[in-house]
């Protein structure tokens, strides 16, 4: 485990490295929103999307060439060159229509907590589509967020509604 053997062993399989590879992941996410919200004044979405697309090839050709991993391209089968072509696509879209919300007028968090119900959507494509389970833990996490994307996104009036109906119906 990595230079993790002085934890405890039931930390050991926390600090593995697609868990670190992961928290970084969420960390640079979290950069992304903020980021996006600044670079989106003044410019147009399409535009601003464009130069996104941009920058992220640029600094993966070069992290790729660095790496060494050039070589590796031609052994991608043509079936996984087709999804990573159309995950190329859902990103983009999901971009554009990232900096149109923000651009638009939407709150950095609002928007960013809405574009997390993916995860709901990830749940119910993998179960469609990967055969992929759906269990307690799963479905309980997904209503988590489910509920935590609605505290983050409603106002205090809103949740005076809420309250009002509930007390009407109670």
């Amino acid at each position: 485990m990595l230079a993790y053997q002085f934890l405890p062993r039931y930390y050991a399989i926390y600090m593995t490295p697609w868990i670190i590879y992961a928290v970084l992941a969420a960390v640079a996410a979290g950069a992304v929103g903020i980021l996006a919200k600044l670079g989106i004044q003044g410019a147009d979405a399409t535009i601003a999307t464009t130069l996104r697309g941009l920058s992220i090839a640029l600094f993966m050709g070069t992290a790729a060439f660095f790496l060494g991993k050039w070589e590796t391209v031609t052994s991608i089968s043509s079936r996984s060159f087709f999804f990573i072509v159309l995950t190329g696509i859902a990103g983009g879209l999901s971009w554009l229509w990232g900096f149109m919300a923000l651009q638009k007028g939407g709150g950095v968090i609002v928007v960013n907590a809405i574009d997390r119900m993916s995860l709901v959507l990830v749940l119910v494509f993998a179960a469609l589509f990967l055969g992929e389970g759906i269990t307690w833990n799963k479905a309980i996490g997904v209503v988590l967020i489910v509920l935590g994307v609605i505290l983050a996104t409603s106002t205090k009036e809103q949740f005076i509604e809420v309250y009002r109906f509930i007390a009407r119906i109670g």
